[in-house]
């Protein structure tokens, strides 16, 4: 069966973290509380939007919440202020992933809205077979978003690999039964994505290729 190499996005693909802090501290405050410092709020980020408002806020309407950072992200789109770039080398990557036969997908707790807009901004889109979003699945960590990449491009789960920068990334590729590659250049500590299962890690864009070879041909299965 083919392979298939499943992305993550903010934090694996493009570097949104300050964006995603910003709509954020717009939403909290605008229902009344505070939003915790960049570096404790981005651990949500690969949540489900209502997750992540609860993991952050314990208490409150956090379908409310999410609908009014869902506003303040476009609104930072609209006036030009949201940066989402892309990290180094990923671009090569992706072309060096098909030009190895792979097959790719992504799996992210964006709104498919907001996957389209990345994939537009930056000629992406014809890359990827299979896109799930946050729109019509649960929240990582469960494997729902990896099932349907599977299932979509007919591959074998011993021939994928889930690509990502968080915890939640990982354990969902554990509990898909596929390999879990954690990138250190996100917003997850090393320690994290270890604790979340990872079976490698990359340093670098151009590690990411060679870790999912090395689990296709069995190097930690």
């Amino acid at each position: 069966m083919s392979k298939l190499a499943i992305f993550d996005c903010d934090g694996t693909l493009v570097d949104s973290g300050s964006t995603i802090h910003s709509a954020l501290d717009s939403a909290l405050r605008h229902h009344g509380f505070c939003c915790p410092p960049r570096e404790e709020a981005q651990k949500v980020i690969g949540l489900s939007l209502v997750e992540a408002m609860r993991t952050l806020v314990p208490e409150g309407n956090h379908e409310a919440m999410a609908e009014t950072y869902k506003q303040a992200f476009v609104e930072l789109r609209q006036s030009g202020a949201a940066i989402e770039d892309p990290y180094e080398g990923i671009t090569d990557l992706l072309k060096s992933f098909e030009n190895a036969g792979w097959m790719l997908a992504v799996a992210t707790g964006k709104s498919m809205r907001g996957l389209d807009h990345i994939l537009e901004t930056h000629d992406w889109r014809g890359h990827f077979i299979s896109l799930q979003t946050a729109d019509g699945h649960p929240s990582k960590p469960n494997p729902s978003m990896i099932n349907s990449a599977v299932a979509e491009a007919g591959a074998d789960p011993m021939q994928t690999v889930m690509i990502g920068d968080t915890s939640h990334d990982m354990r969902m590729a554990r509990n898909a039964g596929v390999g879990a590659i954690g990138v250190i250049w996100g917003y997850h500590e090393p320690d994290e994505l270890k604790e979340g299962g990872a079976h490698a890690l990359a340093g670098r864009a151009s590690d990411v290729l060679t870790l999912s070879e090395a689990w296709r041909q069995g190097a930690w299965q």
